[in-house]
């Protein structure tokens, strides 16, 4: 699933193409779902929520939208469309202005609304380490109140928005933090460094296309664990590991190394794992890829 800063940019690119031109084009393709006749009306802003995006369209209408695993937004100027484009069965919304078309394929999720109901789908979110709402202390103190592992916390979007999976990862290794610890045991001030890390490598990374938190961006050298099990620690050489954290269905994969980060995960059986790709991937759960 995407992380807040590729929301962020891809909210960008729709507000960049978009905002305060009226719409010539604006259609919604799910079920049964439709979108009001808008043509006409600009687009006030397109901005991001965690990983949510809101399109806003003068006369009090939201578009809301979710990448999750597999939607993207691609702006594509009228003179590079080719017709047959447009009738992509993947395509989930169409919005056009000022000769450019937003395409919105494989949408997780997809709702039209009154914007003064917003809140009826992002109102639960805590606060966005990208946007005006971004409050550490009030992150910080929602970690240190709950009482599951730090790294499973820190994907609840109710406690602070916009981290992933690989955020996770990478924030937890720079900090040297085991991700199976409870932010209570952890003390204050881990959780501080831990929050202001990840708000840094979020900020950094809405400026570039791609992702790195080691600050290289060639390819194979921009994260430190995420993805890497099976090959060795960039750090100290040990063979990075992921394990599943979190209670099923929802547990998530975590990506780690044992001697920067405090030893072997609860939920991991210790197995050689493979790197991420080799054919000898083992495809059994927890000690190595689904």
């Amino acid at each position: 699933m995407p992380e807040g800063d590729t929301v962020f940019r891809a909210a960008a690119a729709l507000h960049r193409a978009l905002a305060g031109h009226p719409l010539t084009r604006a259609e919604v393709r799910w079920g049964t779902k439709s979108i009001p006749d808008v043509v006409g009306r600009p687009t006030l802003e397109v901005i991001s929520r965690g990983k949510h995006i809101l399109h806003r369209i003068d006369g009090g209408l939201t578009v809301h939208s979710h990448l999750r695993m597999e939607g993207s937004w691609r702006v594509v100027p009228d003179e590079r469309l080719r017709p047959r484009e447009l009738h992509d069965p993947a395509i989930r919304a169409l919005f056009a202005a000022a000769g450019r078309h937003a395409i919105g394929r494989r949408l997780g999720m997809l709702d039209v609304l009154p914007t003064a109901q917003e809140d009826t789908l992002v109102g639960h979110l805590g606060p966005d380490l990208l946007g005006p709402d971004w409050d550490a202390d009030r992150a910080i103190d929602a970690l240190l109140a709950d009482p599951r592992p730090i790294g499973e916390a820190l994907l609840d979007q109710r406690l602070l928005a916009g981290i992933g999976t690989m955020y996770d990862a990478e924030t937890l290794f720079l900090e040297r933090v085991a991700p199976w610890t409870p932010a209570g045991e952890l003390g204050r001030e881990v959780v501080t460094d831990v929050v202001r890390r990840a708000h840094r490598l979020l900020v950094q990374g809405k400026e570039h296309a791609i992702q790195s938190t080691t600050g290289s961006r060639r390819r194979g050298e921009e994260k430190y664990v995420h993805a890497r099990s099976g090959r060795p620690c960039r750090r100290c050489g040990t063979t990075i590991r992921v394990a599943m954290i979190g209670p099923a269905p929802y547990d998530r994969t975590m990506f780690y190394c044992p001697s920067c980060q405090g030893g072997l995960g609860p939920t991991d059986d210790g197995a050689r794992q493979a790197p991420l790709g080799h054919r000898e991937t083992p495809t059994r759960r927890p000690g190595g890829y689904r």
